[in-house]
């Protein structure tokens, strides 16, 4: 095979990857907290397919992860007491499950049998470090920008926000969560505010988005046609070259 379509090749997989990748964001648009992703790629030297004695490598293009936006999404007003938006980049709620500690921007939390507050699937809210338990025989929880959480009057609890230096040791999981793969500790964001009885959208671009889906297959189609067109180029040259002088 030719270098052309080798290089070709490469970069058809990773434009592959990349549809894959917008299509998730587009699917994503009302989902509550999520955070809009693009493929990272960068370029590989390898051997030439020929010729491999002549100086110099062919450039591939490789994947090379995921890249994440962080940026604030939209609040939007629901009324209801239990929804939380953080107003603030890069700071998340910490919740609990079988694996441990993991965190999320979607704040659509309620109160479980026990008085726990735990999020649309389950999973237990934590407050400095502990679970967050409610009485509803008090009345409606109230919670301030800081978190502190009141009810008839008197503090009942903390809803913690804390974030990390590098946001690139979250990794994503599944119902909206991210979890820290490299342990690094997080620290607590008081910059950041609580907005109750809202909720944050996604900060997907719907129209940025369909823009780079037809981007994608225009590219994926110019790249078809060089493949194409190197094909044809080496299958004439040999018909040449066997013709009989």
């Amino acid at each position: 095979m030719e270098n052309a379509a080798y290089i070709g090749l490469s970069r058809q997989l990773t434009l592959r990857r990349e549809l894959d990748i917008v299509a998730n964001n587009i699917a994503n648009t009302d989902t509550t907290g999520f955070k809009v992703e693009q493929l990272l790629t960068s370029t590989e030297v390898g051997l030439r397919a020929r010729n491999i004695a002549v100086d110099g490598g062919v450039r591939f293009v490789l994947d090379n992860g995921i890249g994440r936006d962080f940026g604030q999404g939209e609040l939007s007003q629901t009324g209801r007491t239990l929804d939380f938006a953080i107003e603030g980049e890069g700071a998340f709620f910490t919740v609990q499950d079988a694996a441990g500690e993991a965190y999320t921007r979607d704040g659509a939390f309620t109160i479980d049998p026990e008085g726990r507050l735990v999020t649309a699937g389950g999973l237990a809210v934590l407050g400095d470090g502990a679970e967050i338990v409610l009485d509803p025989a008090q009345g409606e929880p109230t919670v301030g920008a800081d978190g502190i959480i009141t009810q008839n009057g008197l503090p009942v609890g903390r809803l913690g926000v804390v974030r990390f230096e590098n946001l690139a040791v979250l990794q994503k999981g599944g119902d909206d969560l991210y979890r820290n793969v490299a342990n690094e500790a997080p620290v607590d964001a008081p910059d950041a505010r609580i907005r109750q009885g809202m909720l944050e959208g996604s900060n997907v671009n719907p129209l940025l988005e369909i823009t780079s889906l037809i981007e994608i297959q225009r590219a994926y189609e110019r790249v078809t046609r060089m493949i194409e067109s190197a094909s044809d180029l080496s299958k004439r040259a040999v018909e040449r070259l066997g013709r009989p002088s």
